[in-house]
């Protein structure tokens, strides 16, 4: 049976200026038994494309209506429809006899006439030889529909196939197709030549790049002399890239094969700027004005390294009390033992003028970073760190050695706004106090998840938990800083910043040995660019370690604003204070980046 499928898009594009009546339809007439072609050639017709748009030029329709032979012909030969025919009639003429020097009066109706004819089956289908393991699709078989996709994508898994186990250099030598119209079938024979298998050889890398040669290849990790492997070059890639010192960069294979069946890789790698800075600030109406900013450089010593300096000033009240101060700077040396592993050297310098105590402090750390793969990452280090504290238990100097260890595993689509995927951060840190020669051990972990139900991707709920414990020494003999309070944009909004710490009685508060941290979001797509969200916070704060004396809980919720920025939302959160004896202080957020 012959089916018709019929586009009319009459005087379409009419409205430039000075063109007549331009008409507002798009009508289409179809077979129903050729249900399923009409939105497929509609979404790849050029012409169709331009029906809704203005200002466009006669040229620019005769264009797109002489490319769209090629188009259609596309789509139905995906479909299998091989001896279909297809006529473009623009006011009348077949848009290939125009020319486009003729493209002088406005067009008023074009008019596609497509008769796709019976869809072609396989009548033999057979490609090879394969590789060990490799399977055809079960598509591409007799008496199959024999679509132009099911033959590419046959063609392209028996390569991979080859290339995966060390063929490099796999072909597809010869393709007999040959279309039989009278009994609608297609006889497809594929022959592929693997060539030999190939290992890895030297990763070429120009020498006026920024950075030095040797450095590159340590970097990338290529592992040479081994069976070559796309996944190995796709790796190397991503290290390259992770590094921060290039902005595009290709490992392309070389085009000769090496008499001893290496194959070298040609590095082709664009620097990016080496120094980037960055400012951030959030606002609390009770922790006041927070203001952060950064510079980075990304290829310090021309292998890579790259040194970070960071400043914050926190606390900023009307009053000018309670104002926090920190100054940390951090390098990094990657390709440190091995390509995933990072040497690194960090320190801080802070003042904490909290509610409940007040610390001088500074830390130095020395220590290796790991990514095990592109979800999970680690470190670990040694660290000094002295501390200067005063608090409701007087004032003392506290003298750590600290050997802290953290796993971080992280699956989310977007850090700044997360809709589906989990993050696992979970911290060890044991310790040694050598002024009252006590040992501990503090733990911490954050766990949050995302779920965005159906495709439109309008709702999503986030949760988080957080959990911290300290074991070891007493009060005195660990940092401030080190224990637990409750409150504040990153606990418990609604609640005062560190509101939640232990009572010791007599108006004594200090920071708590375990604590538990949990809030829910329900967050809301109004538009593309503005969002809803209603929260739920609560924490715990114990004056023992897990398992061990007693606690108290406070709560918090509220409702926020969200407007997407393209690189980031712009957060609003207004909270309140949930439960007896909790006030009824209204309290406001603002950020970039959602909560969690």
């Amino acid at each position: 049976m012959i089916k018709t499928l019929r586009v009319c898009i009459p005087a379409i594009l009419a409205v430039c200026a000075g063109w007549p009546n331009p008409a507002k339809t798009f009508e289409f007439e179809l077979n129903a038994d050729s249900s399923g072609l009409e939105a497929s050639l509609v979404e790849a017709s050029s012409v169709a494309s331009l029906r809704n748009q203005e200002d466009v030029e006669t040229i620019d329709v005769l264009a797109a209506a002489r490319s769209d032979y090629g188009r259609l012909l596309g789509v139905l030969y995906q479909q299998a429809r091989y001896g279909a025919s297809i006529s473009i009639l623009v006011d009348g003429q077949e848009a290939s006899e125009i020319s486009l020097l003729q493209a002088s009066k406005p067009v008023e109706r074009v008019e596609i006439s497509v008769i796709p004819r019976a869809a072609f089956t396989f009548s033999k289908a057979v490609i090879g030889p394969l590789a060990s393991g490799s399977q055809v699709s079960e598509d591409f078989a007799p008496s199959r529909l024999a679509g132009t996709e099911v033959i590419r994508d046959t063609a392209r898994t028996a390569i991979n196939d080859w290339r995966d186990i060390g063929h490099a250099k796999a072909v597809i030598t010869t393709q007999s197709i040959t279309a039989n119209h009278r009994q609608s079938q297609l006889n497809v024979d594929i022959k592929v030549d693997p060539g030999p298998r190939l290992r890895f050889g030297t990763l070429n890398v120009s020498e006026d790049g920024v950075v030095r040669p040797k450095r590159v290849r340590e970097i990338a990790g290529l592992p040479v002399g081994e069976v070559f492997s796309p996944q190995e070059l796709e790796t190397a890639s991503q290290r390259l890239r992770r590094s921060g010192v290039y902005r595009s960069v290709v490992l392309a294979e070389a085009e000769e094969i090496n008499p001893d069946e290496t194959l070298d890789i040609d590095a082709e790698l664009v620097a990016a700027k080496p120094r980037r800075i960055g400012f951030g600030g959030e606002i609390g109406t009770v922790e006041g004005l927070s203001l952060s900013g950064f510079w980075l450089h990304r290829n310090l010593r021309g292998g890579g390294e790259r040194l970070r300096l960071d400043a914050e000033v926190s606390g900023i009240r009307e009053t000018g009390e309670g104002i926090d101060y920190s100054l940390g700077a951090r390098f990094d040396r990657p390709a440190t033992f091995t390509p995933d592993t990072a040497l690194f050297v960090e320190g801080r310098l802070a003042r904490v003028d909290e509610p409940d105590y007040k610390e001088d402090s500074a830390r130095l750390g020395l220590g290796l970073s790991h990514i095990f793969s592109e979800r999970l990452s680690g470190e670990a280090s040694v660290a000094y760190q002295f501390s200067d504290v005063t608090d409701d238990l007087g004032s003392r100097e506290l003298s750590f050695l600290q050997l802290p260890v953290g796993l971080t595993y992280d699956t989310r689509d977007d850090t700044l706004n997360a809709t589906s995927g989990v993050y696992v951060d979970v911290d060890l840190m044991p310790f040694y106090e050598t002024r009252g020669a006590t040992t501990g051990l503090r733990f911490y972990s954050d766990l949050r998840t995302y779920l965005t139900p159906g495709e439109q991707d309008r709702l999503t709920a986030a949760l988080r938990l957080q959990i911290g414990s300290v074991t070891g020494g007493s009060l005195t003999d660990i940092a401030p800083d080190m224990l637990f309070f409750s409150g504040g944009a990153g606990t418990v909004r609604g609640q005062g910043y560190q509101s939640l710490g232990v009572d010791l009685g007599g108006g004594l508060t200090v920071g708590g040995r375990s604590f538990i941290g949990a809030s829910a979001e329900l967050r809301t797509k109004v538009t593309d660019a503005w969002s809803l969200v209603a929260f739920y916070d609560a924490g715990f704060v114990g004056a023992n370690d897990f398992g061990t004396g007693s606690g108290d809980w406070h709560f918090g919720a509220g409702l926020g604003v969200r407007y997407n920025t393209g690189i980031g939302p712009i957060r609003f959160d207004v909270a309140a204070p949930v439960g007896s004896g909790s006030g009824s202080n209204v309290e406001f957020y603002i950020g970039i980046g959602q909560a969690f």
